[in-house]
């Protein structure tokens, strides 16, 4: 690394701190022949996503651009603002994990639906209209029957669960100690 101040490359590293939960590191350094003190940032370079379109083209996968698709679904919604950021983090992270450099558009189409299917079902229900491009009402009735059946069968569960009560300690008096 340079001294900024003198262009010298004999430096040394006078302190180390993680930042960022350990994903980039900050250095303290001082130049040997000036005495400068200055701050590097280290962060892992990953390698490029590229996206694969229907059309045959590629492009550079763009976190945002996924982001914004997603926003743009979860407008008007009762969901936190920054819901749409950290569903596009995942995704991201969960392409990586592939392990893959190029990734067809579809898969990453595929895979914001389901996360707007698990944080949404209109906002869901928004992003499908679009992505899939339904060509009649039906299609689209089909796709909310089919929200509506999983959503029965969730509920019919949730009811067949046990109920579980209180600890029935000194301070809950609905469900008396015996």
């Amino acid at each position: 690394m340079r001294c900024p101040n003198c262009g010298e490359s004999d430096t040394r590293v006078v302190d180390s701190r993680d930042l960022d939960e350990a994903a980039s590191i900050r250095r303290r350094r001082e130049c040997n022949l000036c005495a400068t003190r200055f701050t590097t940032y280290e962060r892992i370079e990953s390698a490029r996503l590229t996206v694969a379109k229907s059309d045959g083209r590629r492009e550079e996968f763009d976190r945002a651009k996924l982001a914004s698709g997603l926003a743009k679904a979860l407008t008007r919604r009762p969901v936190d603002d920054s819901v749409a950021h950290k569903a596009a983090e995942e995704i991201e992270a969960a392409l990586r994990a592939r392990g893959l450099s190029d990734v067809p558009s579809r898969t990453i189409g595929e895979m914001a639906m389901d996360k707007l299917r698990e944080i949404d079902q209109i906002a869901y229900i928004r992003f499908a209209s679009v992505y899939q491009s339904y060509q009649d009402i039906e299609q689209l009735q089909r796709e909310v029957a089919t929200l509506l059946a999983e959503r029965e069968e969730i509920e019919r569960d949730e009811s067949d669960a046990p109920v579980r009560r209180g600890g029935g300690g000194s301070g809950d008096k609905r469900y008396p100690k015996r």
